[in-house]
């Protein structure tokens, strides 16, 4: 959301120039994220059998959050194509796996306080 913003204002004004370090900098944070959530469900759904139902419940959050990652991808291709219909299809939606990841990680801790 904020890399759409920052092209509907760098559109809207022709002075505007990003950093240099802008894009790799982004880049760099979503691939590492990506990596790092992806090894969290990983480690997650290989632990849930030892730990129980709370794990799998985080590791669930940890799905959501990859998602989020893989659709935060396609909306930079919908703005690098410039095809409006498939950025604002993703925007409407755009925190639907935050949301989805928060659910799963609440459900995740309440199974965590119940005793077995």
């Amino acid at each position: 959301m904020f890399m759409a913003l920052i092209l509907m204002l760098a559109q809207a004004d022709q002075t505007f120039r990003e950093p240099g370090y802008f894009a790799p900098t982004m880049l760099g944070m979503l691939v590492l994220g990506a990596i790092a959530w992806l090894i969290a469900a990983v480690l997650g759904f290989a632990r849930a059998r030892a730990f129980g139902p709370p794990v799998r419940w985080f590791s669930f959050a940890a799905v959501c959050l990859i998602l989020f990652h893989i659709q935060f991808i396609v909306l930079g291709f919908g703005l690098l194509t410039k095809d409006n219909n498939l950025v604002f299809s993703i925007l409407t939606f755009f925190n639907f796996f935050v949301l989805a990841a928060g659910v799963c990680a609440i459900m995740g801790f309440i199974r965590l306080t119940s005793p077995r």
